[in-house]
């Protein structure tokens, strides 16, 4: 019986998991993100997911589903901010503008590993001082690539969207659905 284990404390991405009906257990990885140290997106977020998904522990039954995502705007890499003016910065940097949104997964079993990264160009609206205001007062930009949750409020600032909406929550669910069939998750039981 093979056992889907999440290696993250997203959750955004366990309520993904959950909202497809697969049946899984958490294990945080603790992994030394600091040494990743590219500033290519797409480069980074297939290496911190690949970093997470090894340091986790592995059984022989187990399937390890690990991920990261930031946000990218003109090649530079918008992590989660940690501060109000980090989170003002973005906001004023990705209003009325065109950026993208890449998650890298990682699915890795005992005698297999799969990495992929998935990419989707989000376009926001301009944006006035007393929007983003507004929202970096908020809970919200703080514990979310980019400074910002589609899912919730960072939803009225989307004008338009290329690719998988879900990558941007923060897993790219669809494709993780059929990457897991190759591993023999049959995710219809």
């Amino acid at each position: 019986m093979k056992k889907l284990i999440l290696a993250s404390s997203s959750p955004r991405r366990r309520e993904l998991l959950n909202q497809v009906g697969l049946n899984f257990s958490v294990r945080r990885s603790y992994a030394d993100e600091s040494q990743i140290t590219t500033t290519d997106p797409e480069e980074k977020v297939k290496q911190l997911a690949t970093l997470k998904g090894r340091h986790v522990p592995i059984h022989q039954h187990d399937i390890i589903i690990s991920a990261d995502t930031v946000v990218s705007y003109q090649q530079k890499v918008f992590e989660k901010p940690k501060t109000k003016e980090e989170a003002r910065q973005m906001m004023t940097s990705l209003s009325g503008e065109i950026h993208d949104v890449f998650t890298g997964v990682m699915i890795r079993s005992i005698h297999h590993e799969k990495v992929f990264v998935e990419r989707t160009e989000v376009e926001f609206w301009p944006l006035s001082q007393k929007e983003i205001e507004w929202y970096v007062n908020t809970h919200e930009p703080y514990d979310k690539a980019g400074g910002y949750g589609i899912q919730n409020l960072g939803a009225v600032f989307v004008k338009r969207m290329n690719g998988d909406y879900f990558n941007v929550v923060g897993l790219p669910i669809s494709r993780v659905v059929r990457e897991l069939q190759t591993f023999g998750v049959d995710f219809t039981l």
